[in-house]
Formats: C-alpha cells, structure tokens, sequence
C-alpha cells in the first residue's frame, strides 16, 4: 500500500507540475460548460424583425408594440414599401418582416384583416421558429381583443419563406459543411503536417536542402490548397445536381470568397504549428481550438441572435462565420457584392493579419 500510495503521490505531483495538463483537466471542463451552457439554445431571443404598415392605424400599432414587448422580437425598422422586404434580408438587417393588409382595423371586424410573415428561408429552421412565435403573439392578441370587445374577431395569417419556398433544410447545411470541411483539411491537416516534419527531425534535413524555407512551406501548403479547391468543386456539383440547392449568385465571387477562406484556414494551421511542438498538441489545439467553436459560433447550427452580447462579440472572431454568411448570400439569395461586402471585408483582414503574424512567427522559428 505504501508503494502504490507513492507512486499516486508522484502522478499527482506530475499533474501539477504540467501546467498545460492541469489546464485541460480542470479549466477546459468548465470553459466547455460555461460556454456551450449559454451558446447552445435553439429558442430564438430579440430577434430582429421589420414592420409594413401601409395602414397604420391603432390596431396595427397595438401589434406592433405587442410583438415588441415580446421577449423572442425586436422590431428594429418599419418600411415605407414592399420593396424595401428584399433590402433588409439582403444586408441582414432582420430575418422576419410583419405585412400588414390595407385598411387593417375597419377590416379586424369584417373578417378581411390580414398579416403576412415573410421570413428569410436561407436558415429554414431558423425561419419556422420565427413564423410560429409570431404566429403565438398574434394568436394571443387577437383571443384578448375578442375577449375584450365580446365580438367575433379574425386575422387571416399567411407564412412565406423567401429564397426557400420549400423549406429544404440543404439550404442552410450546405454552406456550413464547406466552412467544416475547409476549416478541417486546412488547419488542421497543415498544423499537423509541418509539426511532423520538425517532431521527427525532417524539417532540418529540408533546410540544409538548396531549397529556400518560403518554397519549403509554399510546398507544404500547396497539396492542401489544391485539395480545398477539389472539395469546394466537389461540394458544389454535389449540392446542385444531387440535393438540388441552386446558385444564384455569381460564381466568381463564390470562387473568390471560397479562395480567401482558404488562404484564412491555411494560416491559422501555419499559426498553430509554430506555438506547438508535437502532433498531439496540434490535434488538440486545432480540435478544440478552432472545430467547437467553428460548430458553435458560426451560426450553422444556433442562432447566434440567442446567444449573450460577449458570445456574440466571439462569433465575430470565427472565420467560418463570416464564409457561412457571405455563401448563403452568394447563393440561396443571389445578391451583389454589395450586400456581402462586410463579410469579403472581413475575410480578407483576417487573411493578411493571419498571413502576416503566421508567417513572421515561422521566420523566427526557422532561423
């Protein structure tokens, strides 16, 4: 007993002294927890929605504040005409716009008030939680105002998807999975393959070579740009000609963005190979590091809406985010280059900082 008393002393004394093992078995737990604790709801909170009123009148008025006063609504524009609906789906604005019929309070009592909720299907599931907590708030009116006046009162609700009539859930996931699997293939794989190299003694074999470090590493990284650009076409072809997802946007801005995304993953593997120093730390750290919260935070599987102002200021640091974002543009709606501008933006900051600081540390490194 003494022996085996010793021997849990020294493991224990191990533990402790491994500050990087003591961070994954007591903190990571409670990061993980902390974090998918408050990130993962699949209710829908302040959502963003715009209003068209062409009556305006106090029933309409009465709804609308009613939908505000709502926990799961933000009424955050109201429109001046139908044409503006394609405009706030376009920039993101809202993802729900409330239609008001003509006339809305001289018909509540004829029966020939209407309401229609469009909702943007490029996120099915997103829009179907929309459209039937609206539906929840404007059932729940008009009981009360029934109530109220002791008279039969009726609104004729209609629900429409735009972009998505159909409600085809491959809208959204296709998009995502190329985030997933570019994200996979180029930070993950390139990490491991240049910590391989210098964890088995290699990569000094192949700077004594004639070849310069930069073609060493554009070497490297070259077989994984090319198996992204297989799997981007792949995906496509797939999604087109088998799931029937279209692309309605142009495809050499979908090539573009795709492009730049990679060039983002690729320098956050090379990132990674340089502040770790076996293959098992750059699993990790690319596996935890950057798949979770590329799953969690990228608004391909919770909204992003539920999620607290902090988390939602971590969202905006996931590359993947802003690719999903700018794909489902590009082609469930079909729109220019100016209502995905912030996203392309976005993506190529985070490509030149990346590029810059990944290559910089791999200079240190080598020499």
């Amino acid at each position: 007993m003494k022996q085996f008393l010793s021997f849990v002393r020294k493991e224990f004394r191990q533990i402790f002294r491994d500050r990087r093992t003591l961070l994954i078995l007591l903190i990571m737990p409670l990061m993980l927890v902390l974090l998918l604790g408050y990130a993962i709801k699949t209710e829908l909170n302040d959502a963003r929605v715009a209003v068209f009123d062409p009556s305006k009148d106090v029933e309409t008025r009465r709804i609308i504040e009613r939908l505000q006063a709502s926990e799961y609504f933000t009424v955050v524009r109201e429109l001046d005409s139908p044409a503006g609906i394609n405009e706030v789906f376009r920039d993101g604005t809202a993802g729900l716009v409330v239609v008001f019929s003509e006339e809305f309070a001289s018909g509540l009592s004829r029966g020939e008030a209407g309401i229609q909720l469009i909702a943007d299907g490029t996120d099915p599931n997103q829009a179907s939680l929309l459209t039937n907590y609206a539906q929840g708030v404007l059932a729940a009116y008009q009981a009360e105002r029934m109530e109220q006046y002791r008279v039969p009162m009726r609104i004729e609700t209609v629900s429409r998807m735009l972009y998505n009539p159909q409600g085809e859930s491959a809208y959204n996931f296709v998009p995502g999975v190329m985030g997933i699997v570019l994200m996979l293939i180029c930070a993950l794989m390139t990490s491991v393959s240049i910590v391989r190299e210098r964890e088995t003694g290699t990569m000094e074999i192949l700077l004594a070579s004639p070849m310069k470090p930069l073609h060493i590493i554009l070497s490297k990284m070259t077989p994984y740009f090319t198996l992204s650009v297989t799997n981007v076409v792949t995906i496509l072809l797939l999604a087109v000609f088998v799931m029937g997802v279209p692309i309605r946007g142009s495809l050499g801005w979908l090539a573009l963005v795709s492009v730049i995304f990679i060039i983002v993953a690729l320098s956050l593997g090379l990132l990674i190979s340089t502040l770790v120093d076996s293959q098992v730390a750059a699993l990790l750290s690319s596996g935890i590091g950057l798949m979770m919260p590329t799953l969690v935070f990228s608004g391909l599987i919770f909204p992003l809406e539920s999620m607290p102002l902090a988390l939602r200021w971590i969202a905006d640091i996931i590359p993947a985010r802003w690719y999903i974002s700018a794909m489902r543009k590009i082609m469930i709606q079909g729109v220019d280059v100016s209502c995905f501008a912030t996203e392309l933006g976005v993506l190529a900051l985070m490509a030149a900082v990346l590029v810059a600081v990944s290559w910089k540390k791999f200079k240190v490194r080598l020499e």
